[in-house]
């Protein structure tokens, strides 16, 4: 596990709020723990994920968890959100201890849901349905700036490449 990562997550918490307006949320109420995770979406054209953010009661694992769903979600389709694996959560993590290993799923459950809702909202006419308007094009990564080593054990970075 990385630990680092795991105490920045916990910490910093990016994604923790609730949101106002979300086009839908869904929320995953784990019976063997107590914890509550609480996703909230904002959908764009292309039935893009704008925003995600979530809640939870859940402890720093539920937190950090949470945390990636919402870093790794934003961008995706729905289709692509949905097709986010627990095994894709343990690595971005650099995996889970044993007793921690259904964190994953709890918060995915609830990324599903939330989606669940947006689709029922959709089929109700309560939202617009964001998958007939056309997608805005993605960016690609910027490529990485030109770089040599300037021989002295120090790094240069052409920022102008």
């Amino acid at each position: 596990m990385d630990f680092a990562k795991f105490q920045r997550l916990v910490e910093e918490r990016p994604g923790f709020r609730t949101m106002e307006n979300p086009t839908a949320s869904g929320e995953y109420f784990s019976d063997s723990c107590g914890d509550m995770y609480n996703i909230f979406l904002k959908i764009g054209p292309g039935a893009v994920i704008e925003d995600i953010t979530y809640f939870t009661t859940g402890c720093g694992f539920g937190t950090a968890t949470c945390s990636l769903v919402c870093e790794i979600a934003r961008g995706k389709t729905l289709e692509e959100a949905e097709a986010i694996h627990e095994q894709e959560i343990m690595e971005a993590l650099g995996g889970y201890p044993e007793k921690k290993r259904d964190y994953p799923g709890r918060t995915l459950e609830a990324l599903k849901l939330a989606i669940a809702d947006y689709r029922a909202k959709v089929a109700r006419g309560d939202a617009p349905d964001y998958s007939a308007m056309p997608a805005p094009p993605r960016s690609e990564p910027a490529a990485p700036a030109a770089t040599r080593s300037a021989g002295d054990g120090k790094l240069l970075i052409n920022l102008r490449a």
